[in-house]
Order: structure tokens, then sequence, then C-alpha cells
């Protein structure tokens, strides 16, 4: 098949790739000349585990290309993906879709008769509607089907979801738009990946449905955390004793310091913006995101009381600044809003990150940032791990005990054994433990 995929991010370039190691021709097309000369030169914009490779092994084979063009890609193809941004709007948390509707626009004028134009970008329901609309608004006599394919990628374990799916959702209104999205997704029959079926709307809202639920998984367990520290319980035993339960299931039961990412924030509001809309108010979902800002700048609160209620003039050292490992994303990171509320405080932050500190400095101001864990800790009153990246699950605590002022770890993510820590001279302080 033929494939035009719109947008080069997150989520266009993770899917045109992987649709390229399918077998599939696809053409990704972006409005950024730069980084379409980057990725043409092999340069990634993003970092994804195995995705360099991946690019430039699809590249060097020919079924992968990279043009600002549209009038190249899209008369040829047999599916256009859309998968721009959709940010939230300012001001009143809706999502953008600006940027879906302008590539709707542009591209319809190089649709050929019989193309499959898809939504991969997360979009709230009726947005296909309107893509189709304005479609037919520049091309009125244009026989053309609009479906939906949401996408249900992990930062950090993109290209094993795409190729190992639970399940392949896609909404359409003709036999057509089915039809085509089932050959695209055929080399994954193998692998027993079932496809899912509905109408374009239900694909729409599956999405965001999804996402909410993780979400409230996560701000649930976060609460009892909060109980749990209150009557002397184990968090973790009772992720342990409640995911066991497959009603239930044990992924995103661990307790920290709440969600970021380019997803659950932007996607929970969103939804319930939806059902002020539709006159449906989501009310567990309303819950679960006033739980998770509130957490954020609790975890601040938190780290100045495990230092003796207060940081002024203190240095704290920050390990992990993206919103999870393996990734370089710092959108809606709890590390913003946990420094920015030990800054408020007056305390110094020294901080590392693997990737991502070159995000982080253009969103953070006052904190230095350092080449190593350990450089971080260099003279701090106390070390917070924020992020469970691998290289902070064994540190050498004797050279941090030597590097600290003090030695007080407050670990966000429950990565160590108290009594292992407790045995090496640590003030050890953790989530719901």
């Amino acid at each position: 098949m033929r494939i035009a995929m719109i947008g080069t991010g997150y989520v266009g370039l993770v899917s045109g790739t992987c649709f390229s190691d399918f077998g599939h021709d696809v053409v990704c097309i972006d409005k950024d000349a730069a980084k379409v000369d980057a990725l043409r030169s092999g340069r990634i914009p993003i970092f994804e585990p195995g995705l360099e490779s991946l690019v430039s092994s699809n590249a060097k084979a020919g079924r992968l290309r990279f043009t600002t063009d549209l009038a190249e890609a899209v008369p040829q193809a047999n599916a256009v993906f859309i998968a721009v941004g959709t940010p939230s709007r300012r001001g009143d948390g809706h999502a953008d879709l600006s940027y879906v509707y302008a590539a709707a626009r542009e591209m319809a004028e190089y649709l050929a008769p019989g193309t499959v134009v898809v939504t991969k970008s997360t979009v709230p329901v009726g947005t296909g509607d309107e893509v189709l609309r304005i479609i037919r608004e520049v091309r009125p006599d244009l026989d053309v089907s609009v479906a939906s394919n949401p996408e249900f990628l992990r930062e950090g374990a993109a290209i094993e979801d795409f190729k190992h799916p639970d399940r392949i959702v896609i909404g359409c209104e003709d036999e057509r738009g089915e039809q085509v999205l089932r050959e695209i997704y055929r080399p994954l029959f193998l692998n027993k990946s079932p496809i899912v079926a509905m109408s374009r709307r239900g694909a729409e809202l599956t999405k965001y449905a999804a996402n909410a639920f993780l979400a409230t998984k996560i701000s649930f367990i976060n609460e009892i955390a909060d109980l749990c520290e209150k009557v002397g319980a184990n968090v973790q035993d009772i992720s342990r004793g409640i995911g066991l339960d497959n009603r239930i299931g044990s992924k995103f039961l661990h307790a920290g310091p709440g969600y970021g990412g380019s997803c659950f924030p932007k996607d929970t509001l969103a939804l319930l913006k939806t059902g002020q809309d539709y006159e449906a108010p989501l009310r567990i979902v309303e819950a679960v995101v006033a739980v998770n800002d509130n957490r954020k700048r609790s975890m601040g609160r938190k780290v100045i009381s495990a230092m003796g209620g207060s940081v002024q003039g203190k240095t704290v050292a920050i390990l992990g600044l993206t919103f999870k490992p393996n990734t370089d994303d710092m959108r809606d990171s709890p590390a913003l809003a946990i420094i920015q509320t030990l800054q408020d405080n007056g305390a110094k932050i020294q901080a590392y990150d693997p990737e991502g500190m070159e995000q982080a400095a253009a969103l953070l101001s006052g904190v230095t940032f350092c080449d190593g864990a350990y450089s971080a800790l260099e003279g701090a009153d106390a070390a917070v791990i924020v992020t469970e990246w691998d290289a902070f699950r064994a540190l050498d605590f004797a050279r941090m005990k030597q590097a600290l002022k003090a030695p007080i770890l407050i670990d966000l993510r429950n990565i160590y054994v108290r009594d292992d820590v407790e045995g090496k001279g640590f003030t050890y302080i953790a989530i719901g433990r």
C-alpha cells in the first residue's frame, strides 16, 4: 500500500516508520523544512529507543521518504494519515484542532478519488465529520472515505507497541475505509492482534476513554498511597493485592508523583470539555484531573518536610526530569511543579537527566544542570528521585554519602528497599510506605 503521513512528530514519525517496516511505501510530510532535511540525513528529532536505526534501514531500502510537498505524496496514496498535534487550546482546555483542519484543507486539492483519509491524531468526537466536510467544501464531487485510527503508543516503548499492539481500533463509515485499513494492518495478523472495528465517532471516543481510565488508575493509587502513609500500610502491598485480580490488572498501579507527558494531561482535559459540551459531565475524570494537578506540588512539599520543614538556602539534587524514563519529553512532567515549589521556598536546584536536560532548560530557570547523577549530588542537602531511569536503580550509596551534605534520599518512584537504604546510613522517604 502507498501511505502518506502528514506530520513527523512523535506519532507520525513512529507510525510512518513502522508502516514502512511492514513493507508499505511511506512518504512522511512536514511543513518544517529543517526537520525534513534532518530526517533525510538520518537525524531524529525525538528520543525513542530503536527509532533511529529503523528510520535509517527503511530509508535506505527506499520504503520511507520525507518531503515538505503534499503534491509529491498525496495524489499517489491509497491512504493519507493525519498525525499532527492536538494540544490543549489556550484559555479553555479544548483540543486545538487547527492543525488537523488545516491539513484536511491543504490536502483536499491533491486527493485522488477513492483515497482513505485517516485521523491518527487524538481528536474529540465529531472531528472526522468536520474533516469530511472540509474536504467536500474544497472538492464537492470527490469520492473519499474518512476514518479514525487512534494510536496507543507508550513513549519509550512505541515501536514494540506499534508492532505488537493489544488491539487495533478502526472507525469507519463505509466498507472501503475498513478494507483499506485492514489491508494496511494485515502484517500484524500473524501476531494475532485483534482489529476492533466500530463507528468513526466510537473510535474517536475510545482513545480518550482509554487514556482517562489509565489516568484514573494512577490518581487512585496515589490517593491510596497517601492513606497508607497515615495508617501505616505499604502501598506496594496494596498494589500487588489488587493488581493480581484480573478484573483490575497490575499496570498503572505504581504510586508516584503524578502523571505527565503528551497524552494524559491534555486528553483528560479534552474529554472533560467534550462532556461539558454534550451536557454529560464526567465527574470521575474531573476528580482524576484535580488529584493529579494537586499532587505534583504536594510532592514538592513532601521534599520540604523531609528536609526538616525548610529548604531556604539549601540545595536539592533532582535525579530525573522527564515525565517518564526512555524519553526526552518534558511535557507536564511532575519535575516541573516539584522544582518550582522548591524554588518558591528558597531552594537551589542541581539536576540531572539522561535525555531531557536540553528540553528542561527551555522550561526551567535558575537550575544548575549537571553532567551526571553524582555531579548533581555534590554538595546537596538531599537527593530526590523524580524519574525512574535505569541509571538511578543501582546508585553507589557510599559515593552518594560522600557527595551529599546530608544522607537524605527522597524516592518518589519507590525504586529502593527501605531496609537496604537505611542500612547504609541514609534517611529514606518513599511514597505510601
